[in-house]
């Protein structure tokens, strides 16, 4: 590839690449459907909040509670507070929830990883000395802050 020198050239380099890649197709996603669980004696008792979270690993309970407060979590088709406490028998609809968990369980499980991450190198779009141009799907952690093991680094 050609190398550019200058700063402008590289910010010239990375709107062009930007601007493309709205046209590129979308990178997999990992995102559960709408699903309808019924609450067994065994769950009985438990509040609203703490079973979705355990529900929902990986997910953020501020996200959880947003989901609430949204009126996209229903207990037999109606909105709910948090607090509630669920009875045997209640339907609870989940909303779908993607989160970069699943994703990245879903890429680090397998035995043979190079192959698997073939597609990375694809992802790569402009590389030089100083400049390193990526479309990094969704889901995929850049740092390892993210506590998952898998990133772009």
């Amino acid at each position: 590839m050609t190398k550019y020198n200058s700063a402008s050239a590289s910010l010239q380099i990375c709107y062009h690449f930007s601007m493309t890649l709205a046209k590129k197709k979308a990178a997999p996603t990992v995102a559960m459907g709408v699903r309808y669980e019924e609450i067994d004696a065994e769950r009985a008792g438990q509040r609203l909040d703490n079973y979705l979270i355990t529900m929902l690993k990986g997910v953020p309970k501020t996200h959880i509670y947003r989901l609430m407060r949204k009126g996209e979590v229903r207990i037999n088709k109606g909105r709910t507070k948090p607090d509630y406490r669920l009875q045997a028998g209640d339907i609870v609809r989940i909303p779908p929830v993607r989160t970069a968990t699943d994703q990245a369980r879903q890429m680090i499980s397998g035995p043979d990883m190079q192959q698997r991450y073939g597609w990375l190198e694809e992802c790569i779009l402009y590389e030089d000395d100083v400049l390193l141009v990526v479309d990094k799907p969704s889901g995929l952690a850049v740092h390892g802050g993210s506590g998952i093991s898998l990133g772009l680094i």
